[in-house]
């Protein structure tokens, strides 16, 4: 149960590129400068302002812009302990800037703390794995609805059915070993489906069985480069928040691997990747001509395809949803950032548990 907190979201200005965020200013336009006005960041595009906002009201502001931002804003934020986090335009981490009492100390140990309690990481653990079942079974049901004449419905009833019954299962799981259990049951039943929702382009785009390290299908090397564009974009968003993305609850700890970022990847795959693979493929936005096969078998992108492919996803970053924790409408862009939000605020005490994104 996750007890009722103040979490505002307001629009800046006009249009998509900038959001005040649970205290936090987003710039997700790439051609926003920032710079100082008395107490006020104030953004600018070619040099016309057109957004401020007082700084007394931020404790963050991310940006994904290669304008940059002025080294008196710079200064004058990590005097005010509010931390500014530059990303690249694809949402990779970059820098961040942080004043010398910036407070990230006490909530990373808090963070540390948790991970080294079997109980504590069992139960968010739960929770990233509800989200990420339960995403699954939406995904499904979403077919469903929608293309019930094209489908095998049957199959997708009934393993709709069984990932509900796993969600229960899920919720009483007593260890790490039955959690991991249950969700690789959940994977393989859910993804027995996967060449269903393929409805076009069968010829080129099949799938069989999920494989990577090397991707052996066109789908799979989709998919695979997709999990990745995302897990950088749950690292970068924790980087944000001031979380450790590679101290994780349900991934161990492994040098080099962010295991907090998978974490919190496993709700938003079903959701947001695969279904942005589907689309790619449905709507003829990817070819068998944007890829290539190396001589061990592996599948990947080729350079003209990646650059299609990365143009679509940032199309997808900026379309809407209405959060379903929060009740608002944001970006998908912004949705690991609302994530890792929420889970700051529960390691920090704000919240009673993490609530885990569950799209309908």
């Amino acid at each position: 149960m996750v007890s009722a907190v103040s979490l505002t979201l307001s629009v800046v200005c006009g249009g998509i590129c900038m959001r005040k965020l649970l205290n936090t200013l987003y710039i997700t336009s790439r051609e926003y400068y920032l710079s100082l006005d008395g107490e006020n960041v104030v953004i600018s595009q070619n040099k016309k302002e057109v957004g401020r906002l007082p700084l007394h009201n931020l404790e963050a502001i991310v940006t994904c812009g290669y304008a940059g931002a002025s080294p008196a804003l710079m200064e004058k934020c990590a005097l005010n302990n509010i931390s500014m986090t530059f990303l690249s335009t694809t949402g990779r981490f970059r820098a961040k800037v942080t004043g010398k009492a910036y407070g990230n100390i006490l909530l990373r140990r808090t963070q540390y703390r948790m991970a080294d309690s079997e109980k504590t990481a069992l139960e968010l653990a739960r929770n990233f794995m509800i989200g990420k079942i339960y995403n699954e079974r939406s995904v499904i049901n979403r077919a469903i609805r929608d293309y019930e004449e094209r489908l095998d419905t049957e199959k997708l009833v009934r393993v709709s059915a069984q990932l509900k019954d796993t969600l229960q299962m899920v919720r009483a799981a007593e260890t790490m070993e039955m959690l991991r259990g249950y969700e690789g049951e959940a994977a393989s039943r859910y993804f027995s489906q996967f060449d269903q929702l393929i409805l076009q382009q069968k010829a080129a785009f099949t799938f069989d069985t999920r494989n990577r390290r090397p991707p052996l299908d066109r789908v799979n090397a989709l998919l695979s480069f997709t999990y990745s564009l995302l897990t950088s974009m749950c690292g970068a968003a924790l980087e944000a928040v001031g979380l450790d993305p590679y101290a994780g609850f349900m991934h161990t700890d492994r040098p080099g691997r962010c295991s907090l970022a998978l974490d919190l990847l496993e709700e938003l795959r079903a959701p947001y990747a695969d279904r942005f693979v589907l689309s790619c493929i449905n709507k003829k936005m990817v070819d068998a001509a944007d890829f290539e096969q190396k001589e061990n078998g592996a599948v990947f992108l080729n350079e003209t395809g990646r650059k299609k492919y990365l143009s679509v996803w940032q199309n997808k970053k900026a379309e809407k949803l209405t959060h379903p924790y929060l009740q608002e409408s944001i970006e998908w862009g912004l949705v690991p950032y609302v994530q890792a939000l929420l889970l700051a605020r529960y390691i920090r005490g704000d919240l009673d548990g993490y609530p885990p994104f569950l799209w309908k």
